[in-house]
């Protein structure tokens, strides 16, 4: 949060943090000092419009749009509290449906996610033999020299090869980390979100992430973890923005994610997916920001 500035008085603070919150700015107002009420911004990209607004105020507090702002800014309080209530109440259920499936703890997508990759794991030997997954790759062509030739078989209507190469894994380590982060991540957002909405986010993540790894490097990759870096992505941006909203992270999962994200640059782990994961994270990263924002102007949000 960033503080744009302080007031004297106690119901001034108080009617310019709600002019600004029916604005769709979320705003904290606290004591500094003894005489002092500053006003502070939680998202750093709204601070410019927040101090143009602060200024504004100074100039002709007494203008009657801060007042009438009281009454809406009410009103999205209010909403908010349903939402965080809604999403409480999903959560609670939830858990009540996820112990039905044997005590996983886990939404019933996340857990087919899981099994899928495990059982695929199995038929390729953890890879060492691709020609009883050969359908789950991208293509099973070398790379191609002109766009208007890529994914053969992706154009003669095998369309689930966008998807699955988030299926294959490559050895025991690749595996587990990628179902570690998925059971982490996938479980708390299918939870608050919805199974549906945890659908289509992993369908857009594992699509683009799979697609820019393509394009860049050719069809012999696989992984979950575009699909993991995506959804780390997400749930960073959507809980930045919209703190109440039930998905979020803790320092130490962004510290230890984001350093794992650069290492697998360096080659000490060996060939990795780095176009996958980048744009995975960037994909996420934004789909996470925009539901923030749909969230907070009261729309339906991804």
């Amino acid at each position: 949060m960033r503080q744009i500035g302080q007031l004297q008085s106690e119901s001034d603070a108080r009617r310019l943090g709600d002019y600004l919150y029916a604005q769709g700015v979320d705003n904290q107002v606290e004591r500094d000092g003894d005489a002092a009420f500053a006003v502070w911004i939680v998202a750093d990209e709204d601070v410019d419009r927040a101090a143009q607004q602060f200024a504004e105020f100074i100039a002709n507090p007494a203008d009657p749009k801060y007042a009438a702002a009281r009454d809406a800014a009410s009103e999205r309080r209010e909403a908010v509290r349903k939402d965080n209530e809604a999403a409480r109440r999903r959560m609670f259920n939830r858990r009540q449906l996820f112990a039905k499936l044997g005590g996983y703890g886990i939404g019933p997508l996340t857990f087919v996610l899981i099994a899928a990759c495990v059982w695929v794991a199995i038929l390729s030997k953890l890879g060492s033999e691709r020609e009883p997954v050969q359908a789950l790759f991208i293509s099973w062509e070398e790379r191609v020299k002109r766009a208007a030739e890529a994914m053969p078989e992706v154009r003669r209507g095998e369309v689930w090869r966008v998807f699955t190469p988030a299926l294959l894994h490559f050895g025991a380590m690749h595996i587990l980390g990628n179902m570690m982060w998925l059971f982490s991540l996938g479980a708390m957002i299918e939870a608050r979100r919805g199974s549906g909405r945890f659908a289509v986010l992993v369908l857009v993540l594992a699509a683009g992430s799979n697609l820019a790894q393509y394009f860049v490097s050719g069809p012999n990759f696989g992984g979950m973890s575009g699909v993991v870096f995506g959804l780390f992505g997400y749930s960073w941006m959507r809980g930045k923005f919209l703190p109440g909203g039930g998905v979020f992270l803790g320092d130490q999962e962004k510290l230890i994610m984001l350093a794992w994200f650069f290492i697998c640059f360096t080659g000490v782990v060996g060939p990795i997916a780095n176009t996958a994961h980048t744009a995975g994270l960037a994909l996420g990263m934004g789909l996470g920001w925009w539901s923030a924002r749909r969230a907070i102007r009261g729309g339906p949000s991804t």
